[in-house]
């Protein structure tokens, strides 16, 4: 056999393995469960019905989970469960610290977005300008723009498809450790070289392509990702127990550890995994740490604004849909689902031992944070509950029609 064509059939193995089995930092979308009919009288606060209903709802897949909510009255509850781990039991809170994977190419993005708003960067600036000289770009490569990084519409692949990426996930499965070591590397420009773009434009979700725009950010700011994004957005948001760097926070020894869930495959489910440390390109697209309480301030801002000029102008750009569909149309790093009259707008995270949630749907005013201490694919609560939230809000208006006739 020759080596290019024996080459080509590991890198397709390599990502049916990936995206069906682990995919860890993927963009799995979540399935939403058909929301029951209330079952509340009238009259019964919303808070009182969530505390109902919720607990109800939660399949324990990890030794720990955080739910937080905005309702539409802007309050926010939250439900614990769990502990940190079986050495420590620490119970979770809402400041409880996870690692929340994807979740930092959300914060990344908005970062950029920022930069955008302040005019130091355009969102039509292509890769031919936006990277040194010295970096080899195919023609296909020269056309991609930040736009296009952003949302997953730049046409790279979910991550470089080779030999040595194939080996690392092939380890990863029996001992949990970091397989995007290279994507952390500086050398991950060098895939641009001969990149081709395929025939139909959509989205195809990259950690390739996030690895990429935190070379550009390093390369056009002088900063990496996680600086930039602590100064242009968790300081003026007040998010203050949220770093790619978690070691730096007080909370850090108290934080929830990662174990095994439907990933790594050859790892029993509850088993303690190692965790994923990054120090290069990845940084910003996945190895924030956070809580839920910072989650739901995020959140709150892209419900409401806040008040910063350039975070409400990159909130606005963030959100717009620039690939419209039924399911998963892309914004910026967030993703949109729609269920007749209700979108959610929504990010997953996956990685090492995690799996995180967040969704709004802005037209309600409801928002949800779902933190996990497992990596698992059942990752639909969030989803559930924003659409349960609907149907309370459907049976209050009834109860307060027939309460006026």
């Amino acid at each position: 056999m020759k080596p290019h064509l024996r080459l080509a059939q590991l890198s397709v193995l390599l990502l049916g393995v990936m995206q069906a089995g682990c995919g860890t930092l993927s963009n799995v979308a979540p399935e939403a469960d058909v929301p029951q009919k209330a079952q509340r009288a009238c009259g019964e606060s919303s808070r009182r019905t969530i505390n109902q209903w919720l607990p109800a709802m939660v399949e324990q897949q990890s030794p720990a989970m955080v739910v937080g909510v905005i309702d539409a009255q802007n309050q926010r509850h939250y439900w614990r469960f769990g502990v940190t781990d079986s050495e420590h039991q620490y119970p979770v809170d809402e400041h409880t610290l996870f690692a929340v994977g994807s979740l930092s190419k959300g914060m990344t993005a908005e970062a950029t977005a920022v930069l955008v708003a302040q005019g130091r960067l355009h969102w039509s600036d292509r890769l031919e300008n936006l990277l040194p000289p010295s970096v080899k770009l195919s023609a296909d490569a020269k056309k991609i723009t930040l736009l296009q990084l952003v949302t997953h519409t730049s046409g790279l692949p979910r991550q470089n498809m080779d030999l040595p990426m194939l080996s690392a996930f092939i380890r990863y499965l029996g001992n949990g450790e970091n397989f995007y070591t290279d994507l952390d590397s500086d050398n991950v420009v060098a895939a641009l070289a001969d990149f081709s773009a395929p025939g139909r434009a959509e989205p195809r979700y990259s950690n390739l392509g996030y690895a990429v725009l935190n070379y550009v950010l390093h390369y056009q700011t002088g900063q990496r990702a996680d600086r930039l994004v602590q100064r242009l957005l968790f300081d003026p948001l007040g998010m203050r127990n949220s770093s790619f760097t978690p070691q730096t926070l007080k909370s850090y020894p108290l934080r929830a550890i990662g174990h095994a869930g439907s990933q790594p495959k050859f790892i029993p489910r509850g088993q303690v995994v190692p965790d994923w440390q990054f120090s290069g390109n990845m940084v910003g697209a996945g190895s924030l740490y956070t809580d839920t309480a910072d989650l739901l301030t995020f959140a709150a801002a892209h419900l409401d604004g806040s008040g910063n000029a350039a975070v409400d102008q990159a909130i606005q750009d963030t959100l717009q849909v620039y690939y419209p569909r039924h399911k998963e149309a892309a914004n910026i790093a967030w993703v949109t689902d729609t269920y007749g009259e209700q979108s959610i707008t929504y990010q997953v995270g996956y990685i090492g031992g995690y799996s995180s949630y967040i969704g709004i749907d802005r037209v309600h005013h409801f928002a949800v944070v779902v933190l996990q201490n497992s990596f698992t694919w059942q990752n639909n609560l969030g989803h559930s509950v924003l659409r349960q939230m609907v149907e309370e809000q459907h049976q209050a208006a009834a109860c307060h029609a027939a309460t006026a006739t």
